[in-house]
This record gives C-alpha cells, structure tokens and sequence, in this order.
C-alpha cells in the first residue's frame, strides 16, 4: 500500500487518491476534526504584531468602517490603529505567515498529498464576533482550517465567473448569496472545509478568539500563462522564423484576407507555441517564482564551496529559507531543478533530494554536483543556515 492509499485523517478518513478523485476542483468537503486536539501555533496578539511589520502583507477589513461600509485598509498598521476598532465586525488578514512563523510554515507538510509547487502561502484571519470579508468567491482552491474559536460557514454554490458583485468597494462581494441546503456550519479548532474554485462561501466569526488559518493554492489564468510563455518563448526564437505562405493560391480578391492564409498562421503559432520541453522549462520556473521577489535575498558576500562543505561537515544543517519555492522535473534532455524562478541542470537524486523540504546535512555531499549547487543556491538567498540569519 502507498502513502496515498492510507486513509487520512486529516481528509476525514479518505485517501489522498479517493479526495482527488472525487472532491478536489469539484465540490466542497467539511471535515471534523481534521486535526484533533489542534492548539494555534499563533495568538491573535501575535498576528496583529506581525501585521504592524513593514514587508509583511497585511488588511483589515471593517463592515463599518469609519469612511464607508466594507473599507479595506492595508498594512502596516500601529497599535493605534487597533486600538480604535470596535467590539465586532472588522477581520485583519495576514498573508504569508508561513514565511515567518515556522510552526505554521510545517502545516504545509500536512498537505504533502499534493505537489508542494502548486501551495502557495498560508494566510491567518483573526476576526471578533460578526467580523466577516462578505460572501464571495475565490478563483483558487482552499483549505479553510479553525485554529482558534468558532466560525460559521456557509456555502452558496458554484458560481459563474461573472457573477454579479457589489460596485463601489475594494472587496468582491457577491450581490446576491443563497445558502444551499445542509451548507451551514459552525468551526471549532481543528475542523477543517474545503472549497474549490469558484464556490461562493461566507465565514463570519462567532466568538472573540476566532483564527482561521487559510492553505491557498496557485493556479495560474489563461491569460497570464499565455502572456508569460509567450515572453519566455519569445527570448529564445530566432527573428528569422516567420510566418510563410509557400505554394499558396493566386488572389482570388484584392485585400482578401482568406481562411487559408488564417489556417497558416493559425498552424504556425501552434507549431511555435506546442514544444513540451520549452513549455516544462517556463512552467517550473513560473510556478517556482518567489511570492514576495524581496524575500529572497542574495548574500552580501558570498561563500565559498569549501566554507560550505565545512559547515555540513561541522553538522549544520542547511534549510530552505522562508518564502524559497523549489520544484523539479525530468525528461530526455535532463533534468532541471527549479529554484525561485531559474532552472538549474543537475542530477535527478540531487535535484530530489534538494527540492525535499527536510533540512540537509553531510550526507547530500555525496550526490554528484552538490557542493556547487548548494554554495550557488545559499548565495542566491534560497537556502540558508540558521547561523546566517543570527549574524545579521
């Protein structure tokens, strides 16, 4: 039996291949006691702390706020500013807190099921009683666990794209919101639901603790996708390829543009565009690029291969820094190893083993290539010893 076949506790006793098959980009699953006995690894005081830091991306959102209803403000904020919020009806929403607060950064590890490229980040909402972002829809998939007090869920179907929202403010609210039947749940800490895109949901807070801790998802649109593998592609074409018409017919009209010749340059940007080396190539870089780019920052002064090796043997061990996306993939030509948006030729044991998120330690030395690939990677910023962070 694989990993994958073992019912989880965390998908409500189903196996991964069971939750993929049947929910997963298709309907929602409440999930009690996803994780028993779960304890926050964070206090509301903590979030809000954070939230007060520059970098940090952060929004409070105010039913009635004191400008207009539903007002949006963004980070950082003072202790003035929370100092002045009501009793209810506000939430402040941090984003990436796995950046910052290991504990956090390891809930990522309970999702392991799914390709750790295709996580984003982990956003926290704290909110008081009735605080609430409004009914609306997410383009993503998400996992919506209680870390702390209670939350009540509901849930308002599969909405179109186009669903009408309200004007006039910096949330898309949904206009209208009906709550489907045996849709109607209250949270507490541990319990866990899962919505795929474009499922209309409404969370308002029940108590004065309430966190809700959010596992997002990337998935890029079709237009950024095209626009992006088109600027990729397009670095690397020669100016010389171009669009031809050998052994067309002779003009039937004057300024006809004719099927034919859309029939040409329709096969042409499909020939130039279906390359699923190039494609494997931008997709891995894209899906790798840092969420905050200034996060990932190169060492003022580089080290050396030998200090490197050194620290490894010392028993240091070497970690993904915060905010660091790694992915691999192999073909004929090789294998790529993609860090924070670049790609690197190496061996498919090192390139394995460098995008697992265990910490490394002597032993990967003993992969082909891995003292310059680890000293390139430490220098460019994506991955560290926790020394480094000390001496700053």
């Amino acid at each position: 039996m694989s990993q994958h076949d073992k019912p989880l506790t965390l998908l409500g006793d189903l196996t991964p291949a069971d939750f993929l098959a049947n929910y997963w980009q298709q309907k929602p699953l409440l999930i009690r006691g996803a994780i028993p006995d779960f304890v926050s690894p964070i206090e509301p005081d903590e979030l809000a702390g954070l939230a007060c830091e520059p970098g940090v991306e952060a929004r409070l959102v105010e039913e009635k706020g004191p400008d207009s209803a539903w007002q949006v403000s963004h980070g950082p904020f003072d202790e003035a500013t929370f100092e002045r919020l009501p009793e209810g009806h506000w939430s402040l929403l941090v984003q990436a807190v796995d950046h910052y607060v290991p504990s956090i950064a390891a809930l990522m590890d309970e999702f392991d099921f799914l390709p750790r490229w295709r996580l984003d980040d982990i956003m926290i909402s704290y909110a008081p009683p009735g605080g609430s972002v409004g009914p609306h829809i997410d383009q993503y998939d998400v996992f919506l666990l209680q870390a702390s007090g209670q939350r009540r869920w509901q849930l308002g179907g599969k909405q179109a794209d186009d669903a009408p929202i309200i004007q006039g403010i910096d949330l898309r609210i949904l206009e209208t919101f009906e709550v489907e039947p045996d849709s109607d749940w209250t949270l507490a800490p541990g319990d866990m639901l899962y919505l795929p895109p474009g499922w209309a949901h409404h969370g308002v807070s029940q108590t004065d603790d309430c966190m809700t801790i959010s596992v997002g998802f990337r998935a890029p649109s079709a237009d950024e996708s095209i626009t992006s593998y088109a600027d990729y592609l397009g670095e690397q074409l020669p100016a010389s390829r171009r669009y031809s018409d050998a052994g067309m017919q002779p003009a039937r009209q004057t300024g006809e543009l004719d099927d034919a010749a859309i029939e040409r340059m329709r096969q042409f940007m499909l020939a130039t565009l279906d390359n699923p080396a190039q494609i494997a190539q931008w997709f891995g870089r894209v899906m790798t690029q840092p969420k905050y780019m200034d996060q990932v920052v190169p060492l003022d002064t580089p080290m050396e291969e030998t200090a490197l090796v050194e620290h490894l043997k010392g028993g240091e061990p070497l970690f993904h820094m915060p905010g660091s996306r790694f992915a691999w993939h192999s073909d004929s030509s090789g294998t790529t190893l993609f860090v924070d948006g670049d790609g690197h030729s190496c061996a498919e044991a090192l390139a394995q083993r460098v995008a697992d998120t265990e910490p490394m330690y002597e032993e990967v030395l003993e992969l082909e290539g891995a003292a310059a690939l680890l000293t390139h990677l430490v220098n460019a910023g994506s991955l560290g010893f926790m020394g480094d962070e000390d001496e700053e």
